[in-house]
């Protein structure tokens, strides 16, 4: 994993993986973040750089309250392998209270087990 910087100025993330720059370019209208470019050297392609560029820009999106716009092709295709649908985290975050609740941190490891 790399560590992916947030320009909020330039709109762009940004990430340096052996010296070399890959970048994530965004425009922000009203509450619209629109990806516009990602771009990853080729020498340190194919590592899933633009996937954690893509991760960060989601991240900040959803902590901003943006709605996301991909323009770039590649914004376009991780979007379509890794829809955002609320609902969806919704669900998930009721599924993983009721495991809490049902299995407490704080219980024995026998609990749930056979005997």
């Amino acid at each position: 994993m790399s560590i992916i910087n947030h320009d909020r100025i330039a709109h762009r993330f940004t990430t340096l993986v052996d010296n070399h720059l890959a970048v994530l370019d965004y425009t922000l209208t009203g509450h619209v973040m629109s990806i516009t470019h990602t771009g990853v050297p080729q020498a340190v392609g194919g590592r899933g750089i633009a996937a954690e560029l893509m991760r960060a820009a989601v991240t900040a999106a959803r902590v901003g309250g943006w709605t996301l716009n991909p323009v770039c092709s590649y914004a376009v295709e991780y979007l379509r392998k890794h829809p955002e649908d609320p609902h969806q985290q919704h669900v998930d975050d009721l599924l993983d209270e009721a495991l809490d609740e049902s299995f407490p941190a704080s219980d024995s490891p026998s609990v749930g087990g056979s005997s």
